[in-house]
């Protein structure tokens, strides 16, 4: 969920869908490990970790406490080192994962869905990010029954995708009465609202705040909450199954790292935003102080295994996937694990499910 960009050597992936023919071009892009995010710490060599796992990621503030682990290198005490993988797009990102070319993922659940229907060996093991999800609309187009025959901008069987589907489905708008064009990056969306391209854009905090404020008259039709209620999940962490076999103790050891990463965050939220906004999130420091209020890193998601679970009949209904899963799709143990060693760094979670 973001637009390339390359600051401080890292690259932010591109926003697009999981698109299941993808998964062919995956072998042919190749992948680029990226490591800590130098402008924020500057680990000295000897400082690295011997073990390593390599992830991929949005740009929405859903990816905030993977994006301060990373930064900060926050497992290193656990020798494990966390590495970035630069993908051209959103779409991209998501085939590396599921083809096995990255070990974890901070990933729309929807998305993870698809690739636990299609098959693919993973599990979600954590939560990223709550809430955030914006639906903004072309001044005027400020009832639903404005929307009959005009654009969508979204991306495919992301969440951006869902909400719109289930918000429209609820005030009696049928998705085949308007028109969905699925964009590229978060960039191209934005481009594409602004000169009025598309009449209704679904994007993800900061870039909604962005839109609000940068077109006049622009219409919040939703932030989820309307329909989903508080603390909707937006972004889990997924892992493959065999990483998971393999070593277990990384996953523990990520984990941990975002529990102490959405701690910083909730406890500095201005200081760590000076950094993040540039390398991680291209926006303005403005616009990113509203976005990083509306969607809260929440780590710990086991009070969201129904919400998960039970958004699969709106997935279903859109043909991107054909059985519901089972509660095997996720594990909380490495969760669960990990906030076990780290009882003091929990206690004092705002968002979190106990």
């Amino acid at each position: 969920m973001c637009d390339c960009h390359h600051n401080f050597g890292l690259a932010v992936a591109a926003t697009a869908a999981l698109n299941r023919r993808s998964f062919l071009k995956a072998s042919a892009l190749g992948a680029i490990t990226i490591g800590a995010a130098g402008g924020m710490v500057g680990l000295p060599g000897s400082a690295r970790a011997a073990a390593s796992v390599k992830g991929s990621y949005g740009s929405g503030f859903c990816n905030v406490a993977f994006f301060i682990a990373h930064a900060r290198q926050l497992a290193k005490d656990d020798g494990l080192t966390l590495q970035f993988i630069d993908t051209p797009s959103f779409a991209d990102q998501i085939t590396f994962f599921g083809t096995g070319q990255v070990d974890v993922c901070v990933l729309p659940y929807t998305n993870f869905l698809a690739l636990y229907d299609a098959g693919v060996p993973v599990k979600i093991v954590a939560g990223g990010g709550v809430q955030g999800v914006y639906i903004v609309a072309q001044p005027g187009l400020d009832t639903p029954a404005k929307l009959n025959g005009k654009t969508l901008g979204t991306f495919q069987n992301n969440t951006l995708e869902v909400l719109p589907y289930d918000w429209m489905k609820k005030n009696g708008v049928a998705y085949k009465d308007v028109t969905v064009r699925y964009m590229d990056s978060i960039g191209d969306m934005m481009a594409a609202f602004k000169v009025g391209a598309i009449d209704v854009a679904s994007t993800i905090e900061p870039y909604g705040s962005a839109l609000l404020n940068d077109v006049k008259g622009s219409v919040l039709l939703s932030d989820g909450i309307d329909i989903y209620g508080p603390e909707y999940t937006d972004c889990v962490l997924a892992a493959s199954t065999a990483l998971l076999a393999k070593d277990p103790k990384s996953i523990k050891a990520l984990i941990k790292a975002m529990l102490k990463a959405q701690l910083l965050w909730e406890q500095d939220r201005e200081g760590l935003l000076a950094a993040l906004v540039g390398p991680y999130y291209k926006t303005s420091l403005e616009d990113a102080r509203i976005g990083g209020r509306a969607q809260p890193a929440k780590v710990d998601q086991r009070a969201q295994t129904d919400f998960i679970l039970n958004r699969v009949d709106s997935v279903m209904a859109m043909g991107y996937i054909k059985k519901k899963p089972d509660k095997d799709a996720i594990d909380w143990s490495y969760l669960e694990a990990a906030i076990a060693e780290v009882p003091e760094v929990y206690a004092q979670l705002k968002y979190k499910s106990a």
